[in-house]
């Protein structure tokens, strides 16, 4: 109650209390309120003045707004745990419709074609997306390209423990990968406008290197256009995400090498995501 109480004068969710306590205990949330399970993960730590002394711990970095998964160290993502921390972004649930549609284009795919279905996720991060799609869509070929040396120790260290599958690939968009084809580019850039405030969870310790994306928030996006021109076959489908009043913006950067553009709102009806076809 106490903890909750905090977060709250913080303007944070009361329930980050109960997330936190039940990963000092070891135990699910929902164990909290099963008063068999609480007590036997109690017992079996035994100290409790540690168990308190590490939870307010917590507590006071989760009221000075430092991200709930970075705490615990776990996003989730889909059917995933994605392990996550400083220097790298954490996983958006928004992003879950843009992996439904990837999913849905892969599958279509695999009706027409023999063989695998190759897919480069730019931007990569901490793998949730190329992760999901490895992992739903089996006869996928995904390579994840980051950029980011921190975040690279996030992506290979949930590739290594979710799905091996997964090929990591540190370089720039704007030349990596030469001479290679692919059916599917998943681009995820950072598309902020450089003088945007945002949340203190998110300005003050997720990578600004991963958030902003030049003046416009459209400078960085051009470049990963570019690199998805480049990289797919004709025919070929790019899924860009980007804010919800890049639309319009978005689109005119792909008139030039792609048809079929197409809009979609996330989870809350905003609209984030753009698809087309690589002319």
């Amino acid at each position: 109650r106490s903890a909750k109480e905090k977060l709250a004068a913080a303007d944070i969710s009361e329930v980050d209390a109960e997330h936190l306590f039940a990963y000092v205990l070891g135990i699910s949330r929902m164990d909290l309120h099963n008063s068999v399970k609480l007590e036997a993960a109690l017992k079996a730590l035994g100290d409790f003045g540690v168990i308190e002394d590490t939870f307010a711990k917590l507590i006071s970095r989760r009221t000075a707004h430092e991200p709930l998964q970075y705490l615990t160290g776990i996003a989730y993502f889909r059917h995933l745990e994605i392990e996550v921390g400083p220097g790298v972004l954490v996983p958006r649930l928004e992003s879950e419709l843009l992996v439904d549609a990837v999913l849905t284009h892969i599958k279509n795919l695999e009706e027409k074609v023999s063989g695998e279905i190759s897919v480069i996720d730019l931007g990569a991060g901490s793998g949730a997306l190329s992760l999901a799609i490895a992992t739903e869509a089996p006869r996928s070929r995904v390579i994840a390209v980051e950029k980011s040396a921190d975040a690279i120790v996030w992506l290979k260290k949930n590739v290594a423990r979710i799905s091996e599958n997964v090929r990591v690939v540190e370089g720039d968009v704007a030349d990596v990968l030469p001479g290679i084809k692919c059916d599917v580019v998943i681009a995820n850039p950072p598309y902020i406008p450089d003088a945007q405030e945002l949340p203190r969870d998110v300005a003050g310790f997720e990578p600004h290197i991963a958030l902003f994306g030049g003046p416009t928030g459209m400078e960085l996006p051009k470049i990963f256009i570019a690199a998805a021109s480049r990289l797919l076959k004709s025919g070929g489908v790019l899924v860009i995400e980007h804010t919800e009043e890049q639309g319009a913006a978005i689109a005119d950067a792909l008139s030039v090498d792609f048809s079929e553009v197409a809009l979609h709102d996330d989870l809350v009806g905003r609209p984030r995501w753009t698809s087309a076809v690589r002319r």
